[in-house]
């Protein structure tokens, strides 16, 4: 399983630490990737700057990212973080283009926003942070802490980060290896996720 996390200046810090941390421990590949492009003589990747001033070195630019090597992508919301995976195309096209190989799409808090916006919660469920419920139709609104429906997954903000890589690891490597991972870390969330 290899996941990429999309990585914008003014992410949610606690949601993109937690993702990640729990991917990880789970044996699950993880690539995050910067909107930014390499500089410099080394061509390093710059620090991103999450919305509450703590920086973190992606492991690679948006545009190195081959969606045929991923099964997965993740967003991070936090604001202005989430707006501006939405208004980088390159964002958009990886969603689509995961979306229609029938791979996960998944996002947190704001970020579920890009994936309306890339058109891939059409005929599903999901959840977006309360100030984002008007960007969901009514047909596509679950009131839930995490919402599944198919390969779609999302959650509602920080406070359910947790929750929700928890649910992407019963989703991506299987239930055993999840409650597992929660006991481990004495994880007391609900954890099962609800598919629609």
């Amino acid at each position: 399983m290899k996941v990429v996390v999309p990585l914008a200046e003014g992410f949610e810090e606690i949601e993109f630490v937690t993702v990640v941390d729990i991917l990880r421990r789970a044996e699950v590949e993880v690539v995050t990737a910067s909107l930014g492009e390499r500089r410099g003589p080394g061509r390093e990747i710059e620090a991103v700057g999450g919305s509450h001033g703590i920086g973190v070195v992606p492991d690679a630019s948006i545009d190195e990212i081959d969606p045929n090597e991923f099964d997965a992508v993740v967003l991070p919301g936090g604001f202005p973080g989430f707006v501006n995976l939405g208004e980088d195309e390159r964002v958009l096209d990886l969603v689509r283009k995961m979306d229609r190989a029938g791979k996960y799409v998944a996002a947190i808090c704001g970020a579920p926003s890009v994936l309306i916006k890339a058109g891939v919660v059409q005929g599903r469920h999901a959840t977006i942070h309360p100030a984002g419920r008007k960007d969901l139709r009514d047909d596509q609104y679950v009131d839930d802490r995490v919402a599944v429906s198919g390969k779609l997954i999302t959650s509602k903000a920080a406070g359910t980060a947790m929750e929700f890589a928890l649910r992407l690891v019963g989703e991506f490597v299987g239930e055993e290896r999840m409650r597992k991972l929660a006991e481990e870390i004495l994880a007391e969330c609900e954890v099962e996720g609800k598919s629609s």
